[in-house]
């Protein structure tokens, strides 16, 4: 009896240390993101855009727990999204020369992406992109969480 009742609790214990462990890590990007931009800078941003797309929940690598949806807005400096991500850690901005909607698709392409910046809100954002990328040789934008190698989404913007 003894024996039943140590195995008990240390399973109870690892499964509650296990559900807190993936609470901090789907919670803690959402609690030290920083404030989202408003709408009115978004709209102000991509009033400029050369290029719009739309990122939609419905690509064949997003789920419930990695999507975007939203309007996409591609300025010679900036690349915006009125819209919103599935929260998560370490997401990450690329443009790409072809589309893109699985993993597989993504790690076979990065060699020839180019990495625009670190996307940090999950309610709008606004990346800057480099000086050195020329738009017009990617077709594709896409969000992909570096940590975990998950694709988040993506949007045919030509």
């Amino acid at each position: 009896m003894k024996r039943r009742k140590i195995i008990t609790l240390i399973v109870s214990h690892l499964s509650v240390g296990g559900v807190g462990v993936a609470l901090g890590m789907y919670l803690l990007p959402i609690l030290i993101a920083p404030p989202s931009p408003t709408e009115s800078e978004i709209t102000k941003i991509s009033s400029q855009a050369l290029y719009s797309a739309t990122f939609k929940k419905d690509l064949k690598d997003s789920d419930t727990f990695h999507w975007g949806e939203g309007q996409v807005s591609i300025t010679s400096d900036f690349i915006t999204l009125a819209g919103s991500l599935a929260p998560g850690p370490d997401y990450k901005l690329y443009l790409s020369p072809e589309f893109v909607e699985t993993e597989v698709d993504f790690n076979r392409l990065k060699t020839e992406m180019a990495f625009v910046g670190d996307v940090e809100t999950f309610e709008n954002f606004v990346v800057s992109v480099p000086q050195d990328i020329d738009l017009s040789r990617y077709n594709t934008v896409v969000v992909w969480c570096e940590t975990f190698g998950e694709f988040i989404t993506s949007a045919k913007y030509q």
